[in-house]
């Protein structure tokens, strides 16, 4: 029972963390994008597109797009630079981030990360989207900025937080049961109990016979 609870939320724990904001020129960066599908119980396909608006520009063009785990860079800026990493499960995508290789200053700019979504129900299907919009600064050197830190908090806070549950569940499902073998136990010594009395009136009844 504790395994399968551990595996449901394991499966339903998703956590929408903002990207972080501050890239290093010449290292690898990690553009975060996640959108969380609210019904888990429904079937459901996503697209993500990946849009950028260069420091001067005024008009976002698309760089990437990912649809039934094909990936395909649309801008020449960012050629062999650009990859998945988000999802692997097509069928429950809600992790659209992507990473960018050898950073350059000219990376410097927003970035529009657009999740299109379709929800299957029975007799129909529900469209959604979500857009996320990412300022990215481009340094020589790294310092940790605050969504960094405020990234690990949420980690953490969300870990503890399903700890927790699960050592609610677990305490629950031990008075549960150790209440229910008292309950045995007690309804055992009851019937004990009557049976001895009834063995005792009729021993009773015979002596008196005799």
């Amino acid at each position: 029972m504790i395994g399968d609870i551990a595996d449901s939320l394991c499966r339903a724990a998703c956590v929408e963390v903002d990207s972080d904001t501050e890239a290093v020129a010449g290292h690898g960066f990690k553009l975060g994008c996640i959108s969380c599908k609210m019904r888990g119980e429904v079937s459901a396909s996503a697209t993500v597109d990946w849009f950028f608006k260069a420091k001067g520009e005024s008009d976002f063009v698309q760089i990437y797009s990912y649809e039934d785990e094909t990936a395909t860079i649309m801008d020449e800026r960012f050629d062999d630079r650009l990859y998945w990493n988000g999802s692997k499960k097509t069928t429950d995508l809600q992790d659209g981030s992507i990473f960018i290789l050898n950073v350059t200053f000219n990376d410097t700019g927003v970035y529009r990360c657009f999740f299109e979504r379709i929800l299957t129900y029975n007799d129909y299907e529900f469209h959604t989207n979500a857009t996320k919009f990412i300022h990215i600064n481009v340094v020589a050197k790294a310092t940790r900025g605050m969504a960094s830190i405020l990234s690990e908090v949420m980690m953490y806070v969300s870990i503890i937080g399903l700890q927790l549950w699960l050592v609610v569940e677990m305490v629950y499902c031990y008075r549960k049961i150790a209440a229910a073998g008292e309950e045995a136990l007690r309804e055992s010594a009851a019937e004990y109990l009557a049976i001895a009395s009834e063995s005792k009136d009729n021993c009773a009844g015979v002596q008196v016979a005799e």
